[in-house]
């Protein structure tokens, strides 16, 4: 009898770790739950126009409106948290937030530890030098410090290909360490480097401005990040990003923001 009821609660105790575990593992919020709770709570990071800045105590951009829109579709708040790159991604895969957005490109790296929706665009990593820099294009960046903003794929690119990097938290430092000479070169997304660029070149005489080079560094989709357990939440949403790229929404979005648009390669 003694061994019975060991092994009876022996069993019932692994049995209570396994569903502990499973319990654990979860982080992410299923659709009904996110309606159940009436909002989407998105990690992002607003320091990139045009997709998130700041105008004011407000977060704007082409991602805000996207997820706007997404969220009347499901019928729920969008409730933004604003915080560092770097804290966007580890906040969505514990399941701190529901989701992530601030021109995240989707990586085989990343998906291991995350969901993500199906893209809704096409960037590039874009090389930016003072003008006069003897950097022309991705070859002349060996041997040279290269700013890049912490926690983002063109960090992890120009890690993982060996070159002199010096990261910065927010991506108008990596732009102010360029400018004041602490850097030769800054990668950074495409559309946000000319945003930010055009609005550093105002009013400066042609030697003092900032040159975006015509070479990419490299080419990415961009989509937004879920935890896992929350593949009820994608699958909906892919269905509206659908909807929003089928009807011209979200191309008219990048013409409201004055930003070229590449769609994905399918939807």
């Amino acid at each position: 009898m003694k061994k019975l009821l060991s092994f009876v609660l022996a069993l019932t105790l692994a049995c209570t770790c396994v569903l502990a575990f499973s319990s654990c593992g979860k982080k992410g919020k299923t659709l009904d739950e996110v309606k159940a709770a009436g909002e989407l709570v998105v990690a992002t990071s607003p320091d990139f126009p045009p997709f998130e800045s700041l105008e004011g105590e407000k977060v704007v951009g082409i991602e805000v409106e996207i997820m706007e829109k997404i969220c009347e579709k499901l019928g729920v708040t969008l409730n933004l948290k604003q915080m560092d790159f770097d804290a966007v991604l580890p906040g969505v895969t514990t399941g701190k937030f529901d989701c992530g957005m601030s021109g995240i490109s989707v990586t085989a790296d990343r998906q291991k530890n995350m969901l993500f929706t199906d893209p809704y665009c096409l960037a590039a990593q874009a090389i930016v030098v003072k003008t006069g820099s003897p950097i022309t294009c991705k070859a002349d960046l060996s041997g040279k410090k290269i700013a890049v903003q912490t926690g983002t794929t063109a960090s992890d690119f120009c890690i993982e290909n060996g070159y002199n990097v010096s990261g910065y938290q927010l991506n108008a430092s990596a732009e102010l360490a360029l400018v004041e000479g602490k850097v030769d070169a800054w990668v950074i997304d495409d559309l946000t480097a000319a945003d930010m660029v055009k609005e550093y070149n105002e009013g400066k005489a042609d030697a003092d401005k900032l040159v975006i080079l015509s070479e990419a560094m490299t080419t990415e989709p961009y989509a937004f990040a879920f935890a896992f357990g929350s593949e009820t939440v994608v699958e909906e949403i892919n269905k509206i990003l659908k909807e929003l790229l089928d009807d011209g929404t979200i191309a008219a979005l990048f013409v409201k923001y004055d930003a070229p648009y590449t769609a994905p390669a399918s939807n």
